[in-house]
């Protein structure tokens, strides 16, 4: 049996303020417990719910030189659906409100955690043959298993992945404090190892010292390899391209399932849309005082509202798809000037644009269940998993060619009937107005081919058990059988 330990920042239900959460709660299910026994580590973060820390039990502790001082590393585990979750706790690090928070603190509690998460794997008697690292925060693992770890017999055949989740985020601070946090002789700060452009960088030292790298769609794994996309380390992912593969994410079929969502008024499957599926419009039309109309072209949005999402694009033509037989809801927070516009347009257009600048489960899972399309046209977007969501309710997805959006949204041919949503390749807003007209308009004109379409957008299958088929081909790969 191969021995996998997951490593990262947040894994849900414990702690979650993205994708990446996602993926490390959600994916070690997937895999065939028969032959692969995955585990998680994360932080014991204080602001975890009560009720999950209650659920967690003591392993053991010990202490560990790090900075000049000996510092506490406690061990607790908690066991959900079969999965062994560790926990390395410090009150120091991680106590505070969010996971995250100043930069240089968390460029410091992660190099903490790296070195902390690898120590304890000897006296929890845990020895995987995988270490697999998630994004920057665990960007010095690699590392430390090439180097000073790789001198004891326990650590010496381990193999190592790091996932990048989003290049944007690397872990960059000065070369002196990222040697000094790290500690790291000289040696490793040169261009060719953890210096960038005369700056340290954590995701870097992982990306060159890795057995593998993966990302989390096969586009965007290309993308990377460009300087638009590159985020400056475009000529390094071209160098490690022999190790690199792009895999996409998935989502939770139990939990995304429009057949027994609790949150929807009205559930339904891929047989019986067509009548059930429109309760929930109207249901989130009374909730939201929009004009109650079950024909009305509605249109979702939801997403964090920044720049990378592709909200310029939106503010750019807004006033002219108000002037559509459209309806919009928006669910997200982000930049000040996203939401004030969205706020300004649903003051302007109150039965056409429904604004709700926050963020609830239950309201995302009701506008995946009402809307007709959901509009996602962003910059760059590694894998993405709402428009994997929408797909799974039937709601039509219109994207931007790009990652992870270009390899799950087939772009729609009215000439061949083939396709699960609509799509545009260049970023500009009227390329991206001419994708949603036309979505409207064969929703309006040919309703027949929309449901089509709805009909292969919710016989996809993209669930974790399809992601997690790759990941295992990967480790077979790495451990050489």
């Amino acid at each position: 049996m191969k021995k996998i330990l997951f490593v990262a920042s947040e894994a849900v239900p414990f702690v979650k303020t993205g994708g990446l959460a996602d993926v490390v709660g959600s994916l070690p299910k997937c895999f065939d417990q028969e032959y692969y026994d995955v585990r998680v580590m994360i932080p014991k973060y204080l602001c975890i719910r009560e009720d999950l820390r209650n659920q967690m039990t003591y392993v053991d502790h010990f202490y560990m030189d790090y900075l000049g001082q000996s510092r506490y590393v406690g061990i607790l585990q908690c066991v959900r659906d079969g999965i062994t979750f560790y926990f390395i706790d410090n009150e120091g690090y991680y106590q505070g409100a969010k996971p995250y928070g100043d930069w240089y603190q968390d460029l410091e509690k992660f190099c903490f955690f790296s070195r902390a998460a690898l120590s304890s794997l000897p006296v929890i008697g845990f020895q995987p043959d995988v270490v697999h690292c998630h994004d920057w925060q665990t960007g010095l693992i690699p590392v430390l298993l090439k180097d000073r770890f790789r001198e004891g017999e326990f650590f010496r055949n381990m193999k190592s992945v790091i996932t990048i989740h989003n290049l944007k985020f690397q872990g960059v601070w000065d070369v002196k404090t990222i040697q000094a946090l790290t500690c790291l002789p000289d040696y490793y700060f040169t261009p060719d190892k953890l210096e960038a452009y005369k700056d340290g960088n954590l995701l870097k030292g992982g990306i060159v010292y890795a057995d593998a790298i993966t990302t989390v769609s096969e586009t965007y794994a290309q993308e990377i390899k460009m300087p638009f996309y590159g985020e400056g380390l475009d000529g390094l992912m071209r160098a490690r391209e022999g190790s690199l593969r792009g895999i996409v994410n998935g989502i939770d079929y139990d939990e995304f399932d429009p057949g027994s969502d609790s949150y929807i008024i009205q559930n339904y499957n891929l047989r019986n849309f067509r009548k059930e599926k429109e309760k929930n419009k109207t249901a989130l039309q009374k909730e939201l005082s929009l004009a109650q109309d079950e024909s009305k072209f509605m249109i979702g949005i939801v997403s964090r509202l920044t720049d990378q999402k592709g909200l310029d694009l939106i503010q750019c033509v807004m006033d002219e798809m108000c002037q559509d037989d459209i309806q919009l809801v928006i669910l997200g927070t982000g930049e000040e000037r996203y939401e004030n516009m969205f706020r300004h347009y649903a003051w302007k257009y109150p039965d056409k644009v429904s604004a709700n600048i926050y963020y609830s489960e239950a309201m995302s899972h009701k506008i995946y269940a009402a809307c007709d399309a959901f509009l996602m046209p962003s910059l760059f977007e590694p894998c993405g998993l709402s428009q994997l969501m929408a797909l799974r309710y039937g709601t039509v997805p219109i994207v931007r060619e790009t990652g992870g959006l270009k390899d799950t949204v087939e772009p729609y041919n009215e000439y061949e009937s083939q396709g699960t949503g609509f799509s545009f390749s260049n970023y500009n807003a009227h390329e991206m107005l001419g994708a949603v007209r036309y979505a409207q308009r064969i929703y309006y004109d040919k309703r027949r081919e929309w449901n089509k379409i709805i009909d292969r957008a919710m016989s996809k299958d993209y669930s974790w058990k399809t992601s997690a088929m790759k990941y295992q081909e990967l480790y077979d790969w790495l451990t050489g059988c």
